[in-house]
Order: structure tokens, then sequence, then C-alpha cells
């Protein structure tokens, strides 16, 4: 068996040296690593809100979360808010972490439907910490000391500065052995006999062999589509936004420990604070929205003056045929697109890499493990897809074309079975190791609108009245631990201030 003895990696940015750094560390020399970059080229990196998962690559990696967080203006995550998405003035807040407490059998969102269709309960982010505390402007990191307290179950991301990011793991990869070579790639060779990628050269006419290479080239896809033609799966039929506008502005005292999505005309605005800066864009479709207007309405809704002119990109959502081909594994933009919608484009980063890692080859490339790899990611993008659909087709907006499309649209079999069974009965079950926990699906389910007919029927058990103190007791509990919460705005500047 001979094995692996050279790996490139072709693009830095964030997915680029997220691989150097992981593989750096996991591999410690076992492989010769290189990155070829070109600070000619410009990476997409606007600003990242990421998903608590972010927490185990960093764990991986060995960083200080302070450290971290000073080194890429960051700050913390509970969840996201989503405004005007069911309907003009509405909003909900999808938390992270758990939903009150399990009683018995059941899910606290059973007890609470009964309660509500009575008119007993009480908004519904009122029974999660997350959603209490980010509504509250309050946050601190979950204290496992407190077992029998809500805190114990605080679950926290981040919204930090992703070209920041990509700079401290590429300090961190090359400390550990990782070479970065400076330069575009110009041409790429493949075998003759089975369509492998043999080596590429770059500008200068260096030629760089490796026996396996990362695509990490962004949209363009230089390895996987323009030298190995794998072909692209297309989504826009579900998700029509093509088009995305970002800027930056100048931090507001709105300090808030949670990302804000906004639904426009043809599409949504993102709003992400970060330490020195907020950042901000504009998602849409071009086939109901043109790119002035975009900009317009993007530019009269910031909270702050401009720090620089707007970065424009265009996008197809979708897929990759085959996300590894052959000996490429494609990571990030170059494997696919999924709108940032539910702040997934980093964790499609980190679970292709650890999923590389775990199936990595030797020189024989066994395709058992190439089709390992992407079914379970193939089912990752599907699974993600459908919940990005679902604030999409969950909305009783008609005020505009691009809504009435949403709204009217058919959905992938596998999300409306989802809706169907949750609107018959509040039922839920995450499939496999599917992303999105049932706390996130309950939360845009009923966020958007979705309110079952009825509840499991296992809730009569308890009385109305035990069930209402059942609820109004973990309301009680959350304000409590919300009231002695310091301000988000207190504990960065506490834990983790980025220098001036």
């Amino acid at each position: 068996m001979r094995q692996l003895s050279r790996i490139l990696i072709v693009g830095g940015g964030s997915a680029g040296w997220m691989t150097a750094a992981l593989l750096s560390r996991l591999f410690k020399g076992l492989y010769e690593i290189t990155v070829v970059e070109s600070r000619e080229i410009g990476t997409v990196g606007v600003g990242e809100a990421t998903i608590p998962a972010i927490k185990k690559f960093n764990e991986l990696l060995g960083l200080d979360e302070n450290e971290f967080l000073q080194r890429t203006q960051g700050s913390f995550k509970l969840g996201i808010q989503f405004n005007d998405w069911l309907r003009p003035g509405s909003s909900y807040i999808h938390g992270f972490g758990v939903i009150g407490r399990d009683l018995e059998w059941l899910r606290c969102h059973q007890y609470w439907l009964k309660a509500n269709s009575q008119g007993r309960a009480a908004d519904f982010a009122n029974y999660s910490i997350n959603t209490a505390a980010a509504l509250g402007n309050k946050f601190m990191r979950a204290d496992p000391r407190m077992a029998e307290s809500p805190i114990a179950h605080l679950a926290h991301a981040f919204h930090f500065d992703a070209g920041l990011y990509a700079k401290y793991l590429s300090g961190y990869a090359q400390d550990r052995g990782v070479r970065r070579r400076e330069g575009k790639v110009a041409d790429v060779t493949l075998r003759s006999n089975d369509g492998f990628i043999q080596s590429v050269t770059m500008d200068d006419g260096e030629v760089i062999p490796a026996d396996f290479f990362v695509d990490c080239s962004g949209f363009r896809g230089l390895l996987i589509e323009q030298a190995m033609k794998t072909g692209y799966e297309d989504w826009t039929h579900w998700l029509p936004c093509d088009r995305a506008i970002a800027v930056p502005c100048e931090r507001s005292g709105d300090f808030t420990p949670y990302t804000r999505s906004t639904a426009r005309p043809a599409g949504w605005q993102w709003r992400i604070p970060l330490q020195h800066r907020t950042g901000n864009g504009h998602v849409y479709s071009s086939q109901y929205m043109d790119d002035d207007e975009a900009e317009r309405i993007l530019c009269d809704n910031l909270d702050g003056a401009q720090r620089a002119e707007p970065l424009r990109l265009c996008f197809v959502t979708g897929k990759r045929k085959k996300i590894w081909n052959r000996n490429c594994v494609a990571i990030g933009l170059s494997s696919g697109f999924l709108e940032p919608l539910e702040s997934t484009s980093l964790h499609l980063i980190q679970s292709a890499i650890i999923r590389m890692v775990r199936l990595l080859p030797d020189a024989s490339f066994d395709q058992a493990g190439i089709d390992e790899f992407n079914r379970q990611t193939d089912f990752e993008y599907e699974r993600i897809r459908d919940f990005i659909i679902l604030h999409y087709k969950a909305t009783e907006r008609a005020d505009t074309p691009f809504w009435r499309y949403c709204r009217d649209m058919e959905v992938p079999a596998t999300l409306q079975r989802k809706i169907d069974l949750f609107r018959a009965n509040g039922r839920i079950f995450r499939e496999d190791e599917e992303l999105f926990a049932e706390e996130s699906w309950i939360q845009v389910f009923l966020g958007q609108g979705i309110s079952p007919r009825g509840y499991d029927p296992l809730v009569d058990i308890k009385s109305d009245a035990q069930t209402v103190e059942f609820l109004d007791n973990i309301e009680s509990v959350i304000s409590k631990c919300v009231e002695v919460m310091p301000t988000h705005a207190d504990y960065v500047a506490r834990t983790c201030p980025a220098p001036e």
C-alpha cells in the first residue's frame, strides 16, 4: 500500500486556511502540504456569522477562544433574528440550544402548543434561555457547574471578520510546516489514462505536482470544474436569490448577541455586529430586482456610516455533482453555494474537512471511500437546503412577485414531509446526522406561521393547571437568569476586547 505524500491546496481564504490549519494540526508533518494563493485574487470573506459547531473546530486546533475573538474582532452569537419574514412587522428568533426542558416523554413545545391554543402561554421566545438573553442584549458563556440552571445550557457561536480569521489560521498553519506559495495557477494537467490531476502550472512556469488536491478556489472551481468538468446541480428553482451586495458600516450602539435577517421585497438583508464595525449585506433575486435598487435598499438601511464601497457577488445556489472527484476534493465555494441565511457557510467548510480526514485515502484512491464522502456531503447539503427553503416557503407575504413565487412554489419531498408532520401534531424528528436539531426546526416552523392543528395526545396526561404551572416555572427561571447576566457589550469588553 502506497501512502500519499504531497497535498496541494489551491486557494487561500477561509476554506484554504481552515483546511491547511486542521491538516497541519492532525497530520503533524506526515504529509507535505502546500497552499497556493495569490494576493491579487480577492476572497469573498465579507464577515461571517457562524453556528455553535465552529467551537468544535477551534477546539480541534487548540485555539484559545478569547484570543481568537481578539484576533478576529469577534463577538458572540446566540441565534438569528428574522424580521418581516412571515409578514411585514413580524419577528422571531431562531436561538441555539434547548427550549425549556422536557417533561417526561415530551418536549417543552408540546405543552406550549396546548397552552397557547387556550390563550394561556407567553411568547415562545420566553421559554429558551438563548432567545430570552438575545432579546435582552445579554450574554455569558454557559456555566457547567450550574447543571440545574438554564445558564448551563446556553449555546453560543460567533460573529467575526473572515479575512482576519484566514490570516490568523495562515500563521497557525505555516508555524506547523505548511508551505505557502504566492502566485496564480495558469494551467492544470490531468493524467491521460484516468483523468486524475497530475500537477498545476503556476503563472511563472513552475510545475507543482501532488498526489491529492483540495480545490479552495471559490466560485471559479478552478480544479473541480474548469479542469475536471464535474458538473453542477442547480437549485435556483427553490432558492431564487442569485446576487448579494455586501458593505461594512460603523458599529452602532446596538451591539447585539445575534445576527439579524430582515426580509426585503426580493430577498433579505443581513446585519452582523463585530467589535470594530457592523457587516451588512443584501441577498436578492436579479429576476425580481435590479442591482442598483438592491444597493439603494441596502445603503438606506445601515445603522452607521458606510465604511467601504459595496462588494457585488453573483452566485448560483446548488452544489457540484461530485464534491470529491478522483483525487480532488472541493471545499468552500468551489463545492457549492447555499445562501448564508442560517450561517452555514463556514460549517460546510469545517464538516467537509473533517469528513475528508476521516475518509483520507492512500494513493490507490479506493472508490468506496470517495462514494461515502459524496453520499454524506450530498445529504448534508440537501438537508440544509431544505431548512433554508422553509423560510421562504412558509410565508404569508404576497406583497411582491418574489414572495408570491416563494409562497406558491413546490418544495422538495424531503421538506414537504417535515412540514406535513409538524402541521399535524407539532412533531419533528432529526434524520441521521442532519445538521439542524429538532429545536431549530421547531422555532422556524412556529416563527414562520406553521401552526400545528393539534398537539401530542400525551400532553393531556397533565391537567391544564399542571401544564401552565410547568411553563410558568420555565419562564420565571429563565427571566431571573437573564436579569443577572451582563450585557453583550460588557461581556466582550471584559473578556476579549480587540486591540484598538
